[in-house]
């Protein structure tokens, strides 16, 4: 079997990201969203982001993407630059083989890397207990939930918040330029 690679995402990757997601929005409550995004609107995302200067990455093995990850901003205010949210997102064969923690481990040292100090994880639904437990893994402890946040194929959904230090966390003052 071919190694799994981790790679920034690339435009021609749009086609098996829209379909990872398309399957998670229209099948689990990991996405609050209801119908699945267009190629074209997963571009304009993914090159939002990318332009934005967070990674964007994929995990492939043998030329097939088997899951992706990505960081954008907490929140859009300037007093959070410093802090960033995290979204993974694994094909529905490829879940629970370390396709996710190989993904988030590379996510936290590319943010690592271009100074950001915190990283949020919001798990959409409490009832995600492997994504959960791979956060809790990677060093994420649970920091609140919100209840009954959204609602989607009849139920109603609890937010988890998670939260992790990036390098450093808040022991220092932040590095990076505020932009």
């Amino acid at each position: 079997m071919p190694d799994r690679i981790i790679r920034p995402a690339t435009p021609a990757d749009i086609p098996a990201i829209t379909a990872i997601y398309g399957h998670s929005v229209t099948t689990e409550t990991a996405s609050f969203e209801f119908e699945p995004p267009s190629e074209a609107e997963m571009a304009r995302r993914m090159a939002a982001f990318v332009e934005a200067g967070f990674p964007y990455l994929v995990c492939e093995c043998g030329g097939t993407v088997l899951g992706y990850a990505y960081a954008s901003n907490w929140r859009p205010r300037v007093g959070y630059n410093h802090t960033v949210e995290d979204s993974l997102y694994i094909a529905p064969d490829a879940q629970r083989q370390g396709v996710g923690g190989a993904l988030l481990r590379a996510l936290i040292a590319e943010c690592e890397a271009l100074g950001f100090r915190q990283m949020v994880a919001v798990i959409g639904d409490s009832r995600h207990l492997a994504s959960i437990a791979l956060h809790a893994r990677e060093g994420f402890t649970i920091v609140g939930e919100l209840p009954t946040l959204g609602h989607k194929f009849g139920l109603w959904l609890d937010s988890v918040l998670m939260q992790r230090p990036l390098g450093p966390g808040a022991t220092k003052p932040p590095s990076r330029p505020l932009r």
